[in-house]
Order: C-alpha cells, then structure tokens, then sequence
C-alpha cells in the first residue's frame, strides 16, 4: 500500500471517531468539567488515537473479526483502566463517572465498526518476520508477563516520585488511595491490562525486535498519554498537565518498548544470515 492511500484511510478514520463521537454525545452528555477548546481538544485527542490505532491496523494482516476487536478493546482497555484510576485519583473535578465511562465505551464501539469498514480492505503490508511472537513454553511466557507487569509498577512510581513535588498542591484538594492500594491496582490491574494492550500492538505492527518495540512504544503513548495530556481538558491547571504529559509519555513509551524487546525476536537477522548463506 503506497503512502497516499495510508494517509486517505487515516484521515477516513479520523473523521469517522468525531462522527461516532458526535453522534454517541448527542444520546449520552456526561458532565465535565468545561474545556477550555472542546473543538480543538477533539480534533487533537482524535488524531492521536487514529494515528495510533490507524497504523497498527495498516501492518496488521487481521482483516476479519480478530481486527475489529482489536480496533476497539486496544483504546477501550487503556481507557477503563485510566477510568478506574481517575475515579480514585480524581473524586472532586465534577466528572460523572459512570456516565464518562458509559459515553467513551459507546463511542470507542461505534468508531471500531466505522474503522473496520476502513481498514478491512486495505491491502496486507509484506512482514520481515513470519511470526511476532515466538512459541514458547508457559513458563517462559509467566515470567515476561510477570516482569512487564512488574516493570510497569517500578516505571509508574519512578516517574510519579519525580514529578510529585510539582502537583502535590493539586491532589491535596482530591484524594489518594492508600500505597496498598495504589500497589496492587498498578501490579494486578492496570499493568497486566496494559501488557496485553501491548502485545496486541506488537502482533499487529509484525515488525521484528527494535523496530517492533519502537512501533509499540510510540502507538502506546499515543493512546495513553499524549491523546488525553497534549492539549488543554479543563481538567488540570496547566503545569499539572504538563507535567503528567512528561511523566505519562516517558514512563510509557519505557514500558512499551520494554514489552515489545522482551517477548519480540530479532528475526529479520536470522532471515538475513540464511539469505547470505
């Protein structure tokens, strides 16, 4: 598939999430805190997604069911688990929960049809590796899930331990889970949640070792942190916002990429040697 039909069936399915959107909020309006730029903020959040989503599905070579529930429960699942924290982290920001929850899933259902009738045609991109993720035995994969869930809980405290000085004030007025708590939703929850997220980003893009790392690392950030963090939301002050855009971005494009280099292969060197040979 050459570059100018990627960019057309992008920007299909860019348009596609703001009519899902639009359609989904003229049924369900949570309440929410007034955004400064709502027009801007969904243009931009959108385009993130879609970006994300969008190029996954393009080096996929899933072009029936397995692709649609891949369309929705990759940014469905990063959004409930970010729901769940924010309805802990977050009580007094006059968000209706249930009804945030209720709007973003509906919506995220509607635009993975709209997307799947975008990407199912599109031509298979040719793969450098035969097979993404390896065979290996159930303990060699227990413990790669172990260690990224794990490696997810150290990334998650290490970049909230540097950026906390600077939105302490801010969350005195809200309220913070006990460390149990945080602990066990990051290790049991939220991490594991997020590295199937990943895997399912490294078995769509196909790619072998670094570049596949990279690829899931970058789509991953964009889906959950950049989307949500790069423009205004009326929901922090804006150096609260920034800086939960350097923590989130950083921690996890690491982490991404951790889950990507642990269970990927450097196949394409293997390929390359029987080749010369």
């Amino acid at each position: 598939m050459n570059n100018l039909k990627i960019v057309i069936r992008l920007a299909m399915a860019w348009v596609a999430f703001m009519a899902a959107q639009m359609a989904v909020g003229a049924l369900i309006r949570p309440n929410t805190p007034p955004n400064p730029h709502p027009i801007l903020f969904m243009l931009v959040y959108d385009a993130c997604i879609v970006l994300a989503v969008g190029a996954a599905a393009v080096r996929s070579d899933w072009r029936d069911s397995r692709l649609l529930l891949a369309l929705f429960l990759v940014p469905a699942a990063i959004g409930l688990a970010n729901w769940i924290e924010g309805t802990w982290y977050l009580p007094n920001v006059g968000i209706d929960w249930g009804a945030t929850l209720i709007y973003e899933m509906v919506s995220l259902a509607v635009a993975a049809l709209l997307w799947y009738a975008v990407f199912r045609t599109a031509a298979v991109t040719e793969s450098p590796v035969s097979s993404t993720l390896p065979e290996r035995s159930f303990g060699q994969k227990l413990w790669r899930f172990a260690f990224c869930s794990a490696c997810y809980l150290c990334l998650y405290f290490l970049a909230g331990t540097i950026i906390f000085p600077f939105v302490r004030d801010y969350y005195a007025t809200q309220h913070l889970p006990g460390a149990f708590q945080i602990v066990a939703m990051q290790l049991l929850l939220r991490g594991p949640v997020f590295v199937l997220v990943c895997l399912t980003l490294l078995r769509m893009f196909r790619l072998p070792h670094l570049s596949g790392a990279l690829s899931v690392g970058l789509a991953f950030t964009f889906i959950s942190g950049v989307a949500a963090l790069i423009m205004p939301n009326g929901i922090f002050p804006d150096h609260v916002r920034w800086a939960h855009f350097c923590e989130v971005t950083s921690s996890n494009f690491v982490f991404g990429f951790v889950v990507g280099w642990v269970w990927g292969h450097a196949q394409r060197v293997r390929h390359l040697a029987h080749a010369a040979a």
